[in-house]
């Protein structure tokens, strides 16, 4: 195999500029069909993006023989059915975060790619952007020393622009997301977290639910810790001003600190010696880089990008935080 075919299982909002163009413009990658339920958007996808094949059932995605991946850009409630779904029919899967609708769900698909000849990649697509990428490369390399502490601050109004906009707002319902905008925005954070500083060995956390009639906790407040010794404080609240507005996050190192948001595509390095500022553009498709990432490893040519049980233990640690489990 000299090459990956995909096909897209939910080509919704996520799918139509994040990620969905980039299979088609990807090295070794090609975009085959997508599928929707609804007829006239699935239609639509597919003719607006060069799309040749389209439908409405996941059952044409997993058992059309042209297809080597499958793309599963679903709300997270469905993951872990079409996952299984996928992996049955022998195909490898790039799989939405965060992968599942809770940690129960998301340890099903470790176990279910583990007892199969099929690769599997979650889609914490941060780890493969420039910006990110500074951050690591400014770590391995001491810029701030070593590292002592974290201290996140992700505060934002109800309707914010860092949220993917959709029609039924379906990130709000944790029958089908999980857990609100804090499951949909939290996994960027805890990803890299653990991305950056390795195995976290204990979490605690608080949550409430400051507006009314809400389903989801809208305001979490958490701790942890690193094997390493490295301390981390996090909250996260999405009921505040306008006013309030903050994507943060600041490292802290025994010679200086490190300062980027999470949105944003700037990262600052503040040590004695001075403060540089390094500024980087995002790719008009953000999951570009992943992508790329993933069509390597699914070709047998790099390393999975995000394996499963890095999505897992993203799921353990959103539990966690929002003290639905100890």
């Amino acid at each position: 195999m000299n090459k990956i075919n995909w096909g897209i299982i939910g080509c919704g909002d996520v799918a139509e500029v994040k990620s969905g163009p980039a299979f088609q413009q990807v090295e070794n990658s090609n975009l085959v069909s997508v599928m929707r339920r609804n007829v006239v958007k699935a239609k639509s996808f597919a003719e607006r993006h060069n799309v040749p094949h389209w439908t409405t059932n996941t059952e044409d995605i997993c058992t059309n023989k042209a297809i080597d991946a499958v793309y599963i850009a679903t709300p997270p409630s469905t993951h872990l059915k079409y996952t299984m779904q996928a992996l049955k029919a022998g195909k490898h899967v790039y799989l939405e975060k965060p992968m599942a609708l809770d940690s129960e769900q998301a340890k099903q698909i470790c176990d279910a790619i583990n007892n199969s000849s099929s690769k599997l990649t979650v889609a914490h697509y941060r780890r493969k952007l420039p910006a990110f990428l500074k951050v690591k490369e400014l770590l391995s390399q001491k810029k701030i020393g070593e590292i002592t502490h974290i201290d996140i601050q992700i505060l934002q109004p109800l309707k914010s622009d860092i949220v993917a906009d959709s029609v039924e707002n379906w990130r709000l319902n944790p029958e089908v997301s999980g857990g609100g905008y804090f499951y949909d925005l939290a996994p960027h954070q805890i990803d890299l977290m653990h991305h950056y500083f390795g195995p976290i060995t204990s979490v605690h956390g608080f949550s409430h639910t400051s507006k009314q009639n809400s389903k989801v906790e809208d305001v979490v407040n958490g701790i942890m810790s690193f094997a390493n010794g490295i301390q981390f404080r996090g909250i996260w609240n999405f009921n505040t001003s306008e006013l309030n507005k903050k994507d943060q996050c600041i490292i802290y190192g025994t010679e200086g600190n490190i300062e980027f948001s999470f949105f944003g595509d700037k990262v600052t390095s503040i040590t004695s010696i001075g403060i540089e500022l390094f500024s980087f553009q995002n790719p008009k498709h953000i999951q570009e880089p992943m992508i790329k990432a993933t069509v390597d490893y699914f070709l047998g040519k790099g390393e999975n990008p995000c394996p499963a049980e890095d999505g897992l233990l993203v799921m353990d640690t959103l539990e966690k935080l929002s003290g639905r489990t100890k």
